[in-house]
């Protein structure tokens, strides 16, 4: 297939991936204004796990489930705790047209902290870009002008925790099987949550639980859709597509939560755009980058209930080996 044929695929599978990735969060947002994000995580958890136990199946490789570094697995997961439980309360804190450019800022930061943990070089013009994207977070918040609550202190912790999370998969994560990486976090969601559970507990109609049985359906299938984008098209097409995720989120805002934006929210948000899709763009041009750590941690925010998409392409990749060491 020419190149050019197969990115237009690729770049629409990603469109249609992120599309279902904001249905999903739209959700979350939904059910926080009911449900403590304990409950909602404790259950959106308890349907995740049959998901990926039926891809897990597949799984043909000899080991067990023992982590090879057992304290990079422990922080690792207890960051993903504290990710879904910031990222959940944002969604339900604040409106859609607001948490979306903060949570964009994680490539930012990313590139931020490659530096001194990947030993990444950042030059003058990637190293002007986070600064301007950074300082689009401030035009969005704009701090004195109204106030921050916690929603907002929230959505700021979850970009610093997934950032920094994302560095640490990239560090520890060639030595450690992908269902280590998938189920860990997973399950110190479950306990957490589940420990939780009786003190905020609210009974929940059958419809809220199709609900959130349908997030948790909708974050597997976009991841799914992601891999399959990432096969056919150039990492710097797609990484690019995932800020259509502001545009779903505008949207559904509008449309179901009544949420309004204001000029100087939109003037953030497509300066946090810019900076990232440029960021994207320099990481694609050759010799400029080593590690390349957005691009190739081919992953969208994500709230840590589903495995991370770097953990499914793992997981994808070494399927792929077996079969091409079998034939």
């Amino acid at each position: 297939m020419p190149q050019r044929q197969s990115n237009l695929k690729g770049a629409a599978l990603a469109l249609t991936s992120f599309g279902i990735f904001a249905t999903s969060d739209v959700i979350v947002k939904y059910m926080g204004a009911s449900y403590s994000p304990f409950q909602n995580i404790f259950f959106s958890t308890l349907f995740s796990f049959p998901l990926v136990a039926m891809m897990l199946i597949g799984d043909e490789r000899e080991g067990n489930l023992r982590p090879r570094k057992p304290k990079a697995t422990l922080l690792r997961s207890g960051l993903v705790v504290l990710n879904v439980l910031c990222g959940f309360y944002a969604f339900s804190a604040l409106p859609l047209s607001q948490a979306y450019p903060i949570f964009f800022s994680a490539p930012l930061l990313i590139t931020l902290f490659a530096i001194p943990i990947l030993g990444e070089k950042v030059g003058l013009h990637r190293g002007i870009a986070i600064l301007v994207g950074l300082l689009g977070v401030v035009v969005v918040l704009r701090p004195g002008h109204a106030p921050l609550g916690l929603g907002h202190l929230a959505a700021i912790a979850t970009s610093v925790i997934f950032a920094f999370s994302s560095i640490l998969v990239r560090v520890t994560g060639q030595s450690e099987r992908s269902v280590v990486i998938m189920l860990y976090p997973m399950i110190a969601n479950f306990l957490v949550s589940g420990l939780a559970l009786p003190f905020v507990y609210k009974p929940m109609p059958i419809t809220h639980l199709g609900l959130i049985a349908a997030m948790s359906a909708l974050g597997f299938v976009a991841g799914l859709l992601s891999i399959a984008a990432y096969r056919r098209a150039e990492a710097a097409i797609i990484a690019p597509m995932q800020y259509s995720q502001i545009i779903w989120a505008s949207v559904y805002g509008a449309v179901i939560f009544g949420e309004s934006h204001d000029l100087w929210t939109v003037v953030g948000t497509l300066i946090i755009i810019a900076s990232g899709i440029y960021i994207v763009v320099r990481e694609g041009t050759p010799k400029v980058s080593n590690t390349k750590p957005v691009t190739e941690a081919r992953s969208r925010f994500d709230l840590g209930l589903m495995p991370r998409l770097n953990s499914l392409f793992r997981f994808s990749d070494a399927k792929s080996s077996e079969r091409d060491d079998v034939s």
